[in-house]
């Protein structure tokens, strides 16, 4: 259904709660593509100027605004790297699991908890309206819309189809536990703190588009290694935005720690970029 049609359906509900809850969402879904538009219109001011070596007062003459309005476009619109996670609302998806206190019940991780919370600060950061959402082990599918998951194949299947469609990394386990494994060179990177009995985790990272969204992907083999994953997205996205020209990834992170805190974060080796 196209964005008119949307409209004019949600014009015509007769039901008054429906149509107001319906109304919300395209407005959220309206208000993030308006943001979409501004950071392109930034984007092409500074491609224009960059690439093709013309001065802000005549790229302002050619699009009919002032070149004072060029500048407040470049100094208030979303940066360009806001792409590299959609166009928006964004969902936050974290898992619980299920443990056994005076009852058996769902929990979440504190790491998991502090690594949503970073990811929202980074989305925000972008203009993003987000959103949160939670899968548990026996749930097979995520939600729809643009992405930020932050969840490992032990907490949740639905994972499972992300993991198995990326060319390049994938995550498993042995006697020694889990590891992320590089698909061509058969190399398997596990936990130092599991190996080594360092303070330090590895992550899983992919960015890929899939049927007009775009979907995050953050997987420690702990929990405090999503956590760091997140802050180097926070620190690097907008080289991996420029690095990667539209083009999908994953790439490995190793984080040091000390408690819930990050104090160190890396990618280890290149990005390795899917091909198209």
């Amino acid at each position: 259904m196209s964005s008119t049609d949307e409209f004019a359906d949600v014009r015509r509900d007769p039901d008054p709660i429906r149509r107001g809850r319906r109304a919300t969402e395209l407005l959220a879904l309206y208000q993030q593509r308006s943001t979409e538009l501004a950071r392109l219109r930034r984007e092409a001011l500074e491609e224009a100027h960059r690439d093709l070596g013309l001065p802000y007062s005549q790229i302002a003459t050619s699009l009919g605004i002032t070149k004072g309005r060029v500048t407040q476009i470049r100094s208030t619109a979303p940066a360009p790297a806001r792409a590299l996670f959609g166009v928006g609302p964004v969902t936050i998806v974290t898992p619980y699991r299920y443990q056994v206190t005076d009852r058996e019940r769902p929990l979440l991780a504190a790491e998991d908890v502090a690594a949503g919370e970073a990811a929202k600060q980074l989305l925000e950061s972008f203009d993003f309206v987000t959103r949160s959402a939670q899968v548990g082990p026996d749930d097979t599918e995520l939600p729809s819309g643009d992405l930020f998951v932050i969840c490992g194949p032990k907490s949740s299947h639905a994972v499972m189809p992300l993991l198995d469609t990326d060319p390049r990394l994938t995550i498993a386990h042995d006697e020694d536990g889990w590891y992320i494994k590089d698909r061509q060179s058969q190399v398997r990177h596990h936990s130092p703190s599991d190996t080594a009995r360092e303070s330090v985790d590895l992550a899983y990272v992919a960015r890929r588009g899939e049927a007009g969204r775009t979907i995050t992907h953050v997987a420690g083999l702990h929990a405090i290694g999503s956590l760091g994953a997140v802050e180097y997205l926070t620190a690097n996205a907008a080289e991996l935005y420029s690095d990667a020209a539209g083009h999908d990834f994953s790439l490995l992170v190793e984080s040091g720690y000390d408690g819930f805190a990050i104090t160190s974060t890396t990618a280890i080796g290149d990005t390795l970029w899917w091909e198209s």
